[in-house]
């Protein structure tokens, strides 16, 4: 499957926000937008002409970016999200937020969404007793999310286990630092998925 193998913290200069691609380091003062808070490039700290377009565009790379999708799966995504109940971006979003890499990344058990996607795809976790390697598998609520017990003793999770205890899940997820497990509680509100998006800008992108 094709990646994105560009720098990342180029990525998040062009977006103008952290979008934590790098676990850790992010929270440090080598943060990219915490050294160069300017766009990439020759003409980075240059004005730039605010189109609607532009606008549209920007939010839709954002949203994209920050969940570590490619241009298809992020549409496919959208295009399910407009075929479901209540409002298409809040629905969007939920639907990022829900995939199993973000909530294996949301419950602490991988520092970033690409380490989170690694995992998962190497098919250490179980979803509901049943072993999976798909990371854009959609969650429900009340849905058991563990390592596999025969993945327990691999050094990334013996290092996620010493810092589980201290980690902070969002309200919508609980964890079980002792089993190396978490729970979907229920499923995200609006104002407990924190990215700083206008999604209705996306849906106004891709409504052209």
């Amino acid at each position: 499957m094709a990646r994105d193998l560009g720098p990342k913290c180029r990525v998040c200069r062009r977006e103008g926000i952290k979008l934590f691609l790098k676990g850790e380091r992010c929270l440090t003062e080598k943060c990219a937008i915490e050294r160069r808070s300017y766009p990439p490039g020759e003409h980075g700290r240059g004005r730039i002409k605010q189109s609607e377009y532009l606008l549209q565009l920007r939010e839709k790379q954002k949203a994209r970016r920050f969940y570590g999708l490619l241009e298809k799966q992020f549409r496919n995504t959208y295009e399910k999200a407009t075929k479901g109940s209540g409002i298409t971006g809040e629905t969007l979003l939920r639907m990022l937020e829900t995939r199993l890499d973000n909530v294996v990344y949301r419950l602490g058990f991988a520092p970033s969404r690409a380490a989170a996607r690694q995992l998962v795809n190497h098919g250490h976790f179980a979803v509901n007793g049943r072993a999976t390697n798909a990371p854009s598998l959609q969650v429900r609520a009340g849905d058991r999310i563990e390592v596999r017990e025969s993945r327990r003793d691999r050094e990334p999770f013996k290092l996620a286990k010493e810092t589980l205890r201290s980690h902070q899940a969002p309200e919508w997820l609980s964890i079980d630092a002792t089993a190396l497990a978490g729970n979907v509680v229920a499923l995200p509100r609006r104002d407990q998925m924190p990215l700083d998006l206008n999604e209705q800008l996306v849906v106004e992108y891709y409504s052209r």
